[in-house]
């Protein structure tokens, strides 16, 4: 009775060949929980689209994705000296941040981080000379910027990277290599003008797998459908049911990411507002669940459990010729993809071999599903996707 992502693989397979279309140097990201897809799935998929590099979190992802996809397959943590070594293929390229990463790598493959105005990690400008003096020690594959989302003071990304070509070039340092994040088309078309012997690769996670909400769908088995009258005590902390209604025992928890919330930017005054109401509500215990029914969220009877949760439906929202779900239904659930891990991904709509079930910790089972009709199962998309 599991947490189910469902995927229209068609669509989604038309959305990623329109990225590339956009951004012909393309370089995907499968990291983290995969984008609640599995990273499996994703280098599968990069695989599938043809792309001659993936990007990975971390050296433990790469050594994993070097089993599903064949061609190179860039670090994105940058190498630390000292850090717990990995054994890896020669087709993994490591990210650099520091002149002392440098030294450590000789030989290897690396990729140079250079601090953007993110200021989160990578080679400060005044380090490119020193850069220049080992480069001959590494295969020097090319730089990278991690670049901001949001440009409140109105800066040019195209002009920090500019910079960044420019400063890179005067230090005597090749340039034929740029990867870049968090840059549009438009930008690119622009950058690939000022510097047509540079090549930027667009290393893109979220909008290429998630960028389409419209061909997926998350789903929540219903375990147990509980009947409860007025005042009632329920649960683990024994509350008292607030109305006549039903307990809704549902597939996911906080192993499944269920009621684990990532903090999120705020502007403006309504999601301000929205915010001050939401936790004012939480300091009585009211607080809404992703889960619907009917179109309409409901709200946690108690915190979500491990594995499953508990929503209560009241007694009013039953009306006329409706009946509550019964156990083996499926609720629909908004959730945010890159902190939910599901128990299956159903692929509808593709064809190839049913893949064999694994245990629930490995979140890259994937089923492949002919007979359902999307428009059966599609009423909500996943929703509210994380960024790279």
């Amino acid at each position: 009775m599991p947490l189910s992502l469902y995927l229209d693989t068609d669509r989604w397979r038309a959305h990623q060949r329109a990225v590339l279309a956009e951004f012909p140097t393309l370089v995907p990201v499968a990291k983290g929980n995969g984008y609640g897809l599995g990273n499996r799935l994703l280098a599968e998929e990069a695989a599938r689209l043809g792309v001659p590099l993936l990007a990975v979190g971390t050296p433990a992802e790469a050594a994993e994705a070097v089993c599903w996809y064949d061609g190179e397959v860039l670090v994105l943590t940058p190498y630390r000296p000292g850090e717990e070594p990995v054994p890896l293929l020669r087709q993994v390229i490591r990210t650099v941040a520091g002149l002392e990463a440098v030294r450590a790598l000789a030989g290897g493959k690396v990729v140079v981080e250079c601090m953007t105005s993110m200021s989160r990690h990578g080679i400060a400008g005044t380090d490119l000379a020193q850069l220049a003096g080992l480069a001959a020690s590494v295969c020097l594959e090319g730089f990278a910027l991690h670049l901001p989302l949001d440009r409140p003071d109105r800066s040019d990304p195209v002009e920090e990277v500019s910079g960044w070509v420019r400063a890179v070039a005067a230090a005597g340092l090749p340039t034929h290599t740029f990867h870049l994040s968090h840059v549009s088309a438009a930008e690119l078309a622009r950058l690939a003008e000022r510097h047509p012997d540079t090549r930027f690769h667009c290393r893109i996670g979220t909008r290429l797998w998630l960028g389409d909400e419209g061909g997926m769908a998350a789903r929540a088995t219903v375990l147990d459908t509980v009947p409860v009258a007025k005042g009632a005590r329920y649960g683990y902390r024994q509350h008292k049911a607030p109305a006549d209604g039903h307990l809704l025992v549902v597939s996911g928890g906080t192993a499944h990411g269920i009621g684990l919330e990532a903090p999120r930017y705020v502007r403006g005054l309504m999601p301000r507002i929205k915010g001050l109401v939401r936790a004012g509500l939480a300091t009585v215990n009211r607080t809404l669940s992703p889960y619907h029914w009917q179109g309409r969220q409901l709200w946690f009877a108690e915190p979500p459990h491990m594995q499953v949760s508990i929503v209560f439906l009241p007694a009013a929202r039953v009306t006329g010729t409706a009946r509550p779900p019964a156990i083996g239904d499926e609720l629909p659930l908004r959730i945010r993809s890159t902190t939910t891990h599901f128990d299956r991904v159903a692929r509808i709509g593709a064809g190839g071999p049913v893949r064999g079930r694994v245990p629930y910790s490995a979140p890259e089972r994937i089923e492949i599903h002919s007979t359902p009709q999307w428009s059966e199962i599609r009423n909500f998309p996943v929703g509210q996707p994380g960024k790279n």
